[in-house]
């Protein structure tokens, strides 16, 4: 089903996603709390130090003030110390549970049937992967770090001004309230407007990555003006909606400050009152106030870092949809074996299918073949007849809404899905070529082959001249989506992988489609001796391809309309004969 969004985190509950994966390194988390402890609790030691410095040192007349200063160093020591070894370990959980969220949220995709990312942009998809987890490392980075050290300074700046000025620390804390209260109503708008916020960055990703790889065509067909243009916009949605963000946020840490420094002041005049009247001595006062400076600072810093643990639960919450995602197509709790030795049979009983992104068109209706072991069945039609729909349903990429598929006679939801692909091998009619080497694209048919294999099968698929010419061979880095290789090499890159897999099921979809008349020719040579020992299904719009079929299927609206050799069906007068006669312009 797709990733709906949810409704806006009830405070930061989300960020129990990142709290599950940091708690693998509690010795990690103990360092960190320790080091932040530590350096705390020496900023709070520097207002005690110059408190002794004025009455005690101060009052001897100054005579002898190197002891209360070399305590203060041996303070600022500390604290420089603590402080670098919390930057150290927060920084290190923030890298570390970043990249296990990317890992698990990956590997969960990986998992997922096709009618997700038919549903979900796998551009999106991928923005999710990459800017909410860089949100996720900034959070446990450095914003935790940021509210943890600073909730410490308040609650212990709060004591230690209790017990060297009490009145002035109830009025202080009066405010407190006047304080909390904007946040909690600021904080609810400010949490819908970072998830929209972080939406239209996802957006943003998208749009760019669709582009870019679309860019020939952008080009080809002039239309750099309104992409730019469409980007703009897409650009300018996304900074209205940011604008509203960082102006509520930035009205919020106004107000929180004013309240927080303005009731110090009027405290501090106070204090000054007290001093004057011999009721609280200078050095006390001195303290209370960088005291609270450092306790106004730190609510100050509270108020700040609220934005981003918001911003944070946002992000957390939409990894936590792609890692709550189940897949549709997964294996039974106990799988049927499928029999040995594999002979690649396969069969379709009455089914029924329609795919979920177009619900109310059947792409299979009342479905029936059976392809014997070793048989080689065509498949032709006009677009739309419903051919690639087997090949989707054979793979168990869907299942049937109604009737069964069979291989090796088990109904493919009984077996386990990695089992079933394992005895198939494909050749796509839209090539996929993945942006790595040559020799990792082969050897993705069959990834312990050696060399000596790899270069079998691209001897076999007429691919061993070109990839013997590439500049390191092997080793050579194709580009993405092979942007180095012709898209007939790439055809036979694609067409050797899927012999290097040496699979019992063949299933060629328009695999010669790209390659000139002499390639094609020596393709079609060597899958003629392959598909001798192997069940084959080949799906052709050029008839030539399938005239030495053991038999020809002609499917039209889901539905097998004929079947038979070549020359039964140009006789038959048909569907068949109609295609036949605008290829080969043979009579009927």
């Amino acid at each position: 089903m797709p990733a709906t969004p949810p409704a806006p985190p009830r405070r930061l509950a989300s960020l129990s996603l990142v709290w599950r994966f940091a708690a693998r390194y509690p010795g990690h988390i103990a360092a960190a709390c320790a080091s932040l402890l530590v350096a705390a609790l020496a900023t709070l030691a520097v207002p005690q130090r110059l408190q002794r410095i004025i009455d005690q040192g101060f009052a001897a007349g100054g005579t002898d003030m190197a002891p209360y200063f070399r305590y203060l160093l041996m303070i600022v020591v500390v604290l420089a110390i603590a402080s670098g070894l919390r930057f150290f370990f927060v920084s290190w959980l923030g890298e570390r549970v970043v990249a296990d969220i990317r890992a698990a949220v990956q590997a969960n995709l990986l998992r997922l049937a096709p009618r997700f990312f038919e549903e979900n942009r796998p551009s999106e998809i991928a923005s999710r992967i990459t800017s909410d987890t860089a949100i996720i490392e900034q959070i446990v980075g450095s914003t935790v770090s940021i509210a943890l050290r600073n909730a410490v300074l308040a609650v212990g700046g709060i004591g230690y001004l209790f017990a060297s000025a009490p009145k002035l620390t109830a009025i202080l804390l009066l405010v407190i309230p006047l304080v909390i209260l904007p946040i909690g109503l600021m904080g609810r708008r400010l949490r819908k407007l970072s998830r929209s916020s972080q939406d239209r960055v996802a957006e943003l990703g998208s749009l760019v990555s669709e582009v870019l790889g679309a860019m020939r065509i952008v080009q080809a067909f002039g239309q750099e003006g309104r992409e730019g243009t469409r980007f703009a916009e897409a650009v300018e949605r996304s900074f209205a909606t940011a604008r509203q963000r960082i102006l509520l946020r930035g009205a919020m840490t106004v107000v929180v400050m004013l309240l927080i420094f303005g009731s110090i002041t009027l405290v501090m005049w106070e204090g000054a009152r007290d001093v004057a009247a011999g009721r609280m001595s200078g050095g006390t006062l001195g303290a209370f106030m960088l005291t609270g400076v450092i306790v106004a600072g730190a609510f100050g810093a509270l108020a700040e870092v609220w934005g981003d643990l918001i911003r944070g639960a946002g992000a957390a919450g939409r990894l936590a949809e792609l890692l709550a995602e189940e897949p549709e197509i997964a294996a039974p709790a106990s799988p049927v074996a499928l029999p040995l030795p594999a002979t690649g049979a396969i069969a379709f009983e009455t089914v029924r299918f329609r795919y979920p992104t177009r619900p109310d068109t059947l792409a299979l209706e009342d479905f029936s073949l059976s392809v014997a072991p070793g048989e080689t069945v065509a498949v032709v039609g006009p677009s739309g007849a419903g051919k690639s729909t087997l090949f989707q349903l054979a793979e168990r990429f869907y299942d049937p809404e109604g009737g069964a598929v069979r291989l090796d006679g088990v109904a493919l939801p009984l077996a386990d899905p990695a089992a079933i692909r394992a005895r198939i091998a494909l050749v796509p009619q839209e090539t996929v070529i993945f942006a790595a080497s040559a020799r990792d694209n082969l050897r993705y048919g069959r990834w312990e082959a050696d060399d000596a294999a790899l270069w079998a099968a691209a001897e076999a698929a007429n691919a061993a001249d070109f990839l013997r010419a590439l500049p390191e061979g092997l080793d050579t880095y194709l580009g993405e989506g092979g942007a180095r290789l012709s898209g007939g090499q790439r055809q036979r890159v694609a067409i050797a992988r899927a012999l290097l897999r040496d699979a019992p099921l063949l299933l060629l979809d328009e695999a010669t489609s790209a390659l000139d008349a002499e390639s094609e020719r020596l393709v079609q040579d060597a899958l003629a001796r392959l598909m001798q020992t192997r069940t084959t299904i080949v799906i052709a719009h050029r008839l030539a391809t399938v005239r030495a079929a053991d038999r020809i299927i002609v499917m039209d609206g889901g539905r097998i309309v004929e079947q038979g050799r070549h020359a039964d069906l140009v006789a038959a007068g048909g569907l068949y004969a109609r295609l036949a006669r605008l290829q080969f312009d043979e009579a009927a």
